[in-house]
């Protein structure tokens, strides 16, 4: 009897000690989340010259605040003939999947939920899950504007998924494992920010940013929530707290691109230089550097149209991506150090 009261102890308190971790970072990302609207609603406002948010507490701060209280008090309408299960479903599957994906990324060296030895395949798989809560919103929405928009947001993200898969690929080739946490550390050879792979698979980094502007649904490649300016897609028949998840999914899978482009190509958690420590802070840093420059092209670059859009991702980055893996796999073959971390330790 002891001996099971100590097991059921022991597995109790691992539950509790997870359960903790995670909430830890969903609330810090859901904090987090608030002020980078902000940002990303100052910053376009600069580019345009307008103050914008500048009202809701000291400099707007408290703005998107204000915002997630007027959706939550807002009424739910739904419409008359939609499925009302499904209608409510996309968008808590939405929230919740871009929520679970963040449990295999490490913030420094042991900062993560689970860290997963497929952490790679893990966001891959929670990846092509997202596309459901698209279909299924503008499906149960009976109106034939969300379900084009839709099907147009669903090929979107999966042709450029599988360019995103390709690039990872390469980097999977040069560490030789599916670990995030040994991706950061095959990276760490002593050259600071020139030993991580964005030298190496440069070409690759440029991609993998537009890539991953098109599977978020980001401008100027937002065209399923731009169907002539008129509707909003998607989600046009959603309001009040299934819009507001809807939104949060899209900017936590936004945030979540900007983390996978710090841990692959820019050193995770690494110091830039040798002499500085490493920290969380180097993590926290770049995901804020790399959601500026989304913010900036937000503002600067004109919307493509839809056949520029998958022309670009079938016949320019699928064949440039996976050539890249040829090209990376045939230097690690011949051991050449920036292609081959696996070989020498990382």
């Amino acid at each position: 009897m002891d001996f099971m009261i100590n097991i059921f102890g022991f597995y109790f308190g691992t539950f509790l000690v997870i359960l903790g971790q995670a909430l830890l970072v969903v609330v810090l990302i859901l904090v987090a989340l608030a002020f980078l609207m902000y940002a990303d609603r100052k910053i376009w406002a600069a580019v345009q010259m307008r103050k914008g948010p500048n009202m809701v507490g000291p400099f707007g701060l408290l703005q998107s605040f204000a915002d997630f209280i007027k959706y939550i008090v807002k009424e739910v309408v739904v419409p008359a003939g939609a499925d009302k299960p499904v209608f409510f479903i996309a968008p808590m599957l939405t929230f919740i999947l871009a929520v679970v994906a963040w449990a295999v990324i490490p913030f420094a060296d042991g900062w993560v939920v689970s860290d997963l030895n497929v952490g790679v395949l893990y966001i891959f798989a929670i990846g092509s899950l997202e596309v459901y809560g698209v279909i299924l919103g503008g499906w149960a929405s009976n109106s034939k504007y969300p379900f084009l928009g839709a099907l147009r947001s669903a090929g979107q993200m999966i042709s450029y998924e599988v360019s995103i898969g390709f690039i990872i690929v390469g980097v999977l080739i040069s560490t030789g494992s599916l670990n995030f946490s040994a991706i950061v550390n095959a990276q760490d050879v002593g050259y600071g920010a020139l030993g991580w792979y964005w030298l190496p698979h440069f070409p690759m980094v440029i991609l993998f940013f537009v890539s991953a502007l098109a599977e978020t649904n980001r401008p100027p490649f937002d065209l399923p929530e731009a169907e002539a300016e008129l509707v909003a897609g998607f989600q046009v028949e959603y309001s009040a707290t299934p819009f507001l998840l809807f939104m949060i999914g899209e900017l936590m899978a936004v945030v979540l691109m900007c983390a996978l482009m710090a841990i692959l190509f820019f050193g995770g958690w690494l110091s830039p230089v040798e002499f500085l420590p490493d920290g969380v802070w180097w993590m926290v840093l770049k995901m804020a550097a790399l959601f500026f420059m989304f913010a900036m092209v937000k503002a600067l670059v004109p919307r493509y149209r839809y056949d520029q859009l998958m022309r670009l991702g079938w016949k320019v980055f699928l064949p440039l991506s996976l050539g890249w893996v040829v090209f990376v796999a045939a230097m690690a073959q011949m051991g050449v150090p920036a292609y081959a971390r696996w070989a020498i330790g990382g």
